[in-house]
């Protein structure tokens, strides 16, 4: 077992944990340093000392840059072992370790999540932060994760070279990896662990407007989008009609000019799939925005004359539903990208 903890300006209590570990399993420790400068560096002098295998980054790249670091050291130079990541900052517990490290099948391409429970006293920049990511991750797989956050995960061997593959050099890497793993063959166990906030969480260095924007951005980018597309679908609407005359013909006009301009946008900003095939993306594409289309009138008509609810009401829950189901399957099926590596079950 190898215990990777990537680290940036750490405190005594990486040492702490380290201490525990060694008192209580054998397990290999790997330590990166993600550029904390030379004023730590009596700490990971000290680990190195304790038997830590400890790696540096000359300039502080991000957590996810130093999670791959490690990865790809474990997969060139150590001998197959299964891998579990742990944070620096004291908020785990070295029996959590242990459970979630017995919990890996290394037959099975599974990566398994120690799931804080946040009940109590837990500071508001941890409960935003993974509120955030974690409807962020539900939109887009339609998954729900207590936890998507959390920095304790295991992995078996085999799983390395995917882990490395999966873009992202800070805090919105862990969440790629959880929006990769479903269309990779990668499936997710959820362990409960532990909540240790101490001081108020100020050890972590997650920065709950910035890092929670770049877990949020796909969605925002999808969201601006879709308001852009809706305002040239109704200016094009408006100056059709006065132009040309015959509702029905407008209506049509303008929706194929915004649904063409809708479709490039998010093939190329909002889902970055510029290489994925027109021929096969664009039919996917208008056919969903004919479904959505269709489901629309349905879903008016139901929530309306059926169930008598108020237009607006049925009208806000008809786009929420909509919004959510173009986004997954846009995100899922039709944008995905041909790179992505594609594991089975040994």
């Amino acid at each position: 077992m190898i215990v990777l903890i990537p680290a940036y300006e750490p405190t005594e209590k990486m040492l702490k944990l380290v201490a525990q570990l060694k008192e209580k399993t054998d397990y290999k420790i790997l330590i990166v340093d993600d550029g904390s400068g030379d004023s730590f560096s009596q700490l990971f002098n000290k680990a190195e000392e304790d038997g830590c295998i400890v790696l540096h980054h000359p300039v502080n790249k991000g957590k996810g840059a130093a999670l791959k670091t490690g990865f790809s050291y474990i997969h060139s130079n150590c001998e197959p072992d299964k891998v579990v990541c742990a944070d620096s900052d004291g908020q785990h517990h070295v029996n959590d370790i242990i459970k979630l490290a017995d919990a890996i099948d290394s037959n099975k391409p599974e990566m398994v999540l120690g799931v804080r429970q946040f009940e109590g006293d837990v500071p508001f920049k941890s409960r935003f932060g993974n509120s955030i990511s974690a409807f962020t991750f539900k939109m887009a797989t339609g998954i729900v994760l207590n936890d998507t956050q959390t920095g304790l995960r295991g992995y078996p061997y085999e799983l390395l070279p995917w882990l490395c593959s999966v873009q992202g050099e800070r805090f919105e890497y862990e969440q790629n990896l959880l929006l990769k793993s479903k269309k990779s063959g990668i499936s997710i166990k959820q362990l409960p662990i532990a909540t240790i906030y101490d001081n108020n969480n100020k050890g972590t260095h997650f920065r709950p407007i910035n890092d929670s924007i770049s877990v949020l951005l796909p969605i925002l980018k999808f969201c601006s989008s879709s308001i852009l597309s809706f305002c040239i679908d109704f200016v094009l609407l408006l100056a059709f009609n006065k132009l040309l005359g015959g509702l029905f013909f407008c209506i049509v006009f303008a929706r194929v000019i915004s649904s063409t301009f809708n479709y490039i946008v998010n093939k190329v900003f909002v889902f970055d799939a510029k290489d994925t095939s027109t021929k096969q993306s664009a039919p996917k594409y208008f056919g969903l925005a004919l479904a959505i289309l269709s489901l629309n009138y349905c879903m008016m008509k139901l929530f309306i004359e059926v169930i008598h609810m108020h237009i607006i009401p049925a009208k806000i829950l008809t786009e929420i539903t909509l919004f959510t189901i173009s986004y997954t399957v846009q995100k899922l099926f039709i944008f995905k990208k041909d790179n992505d590596i594609k594991l089975t079950p040994s």
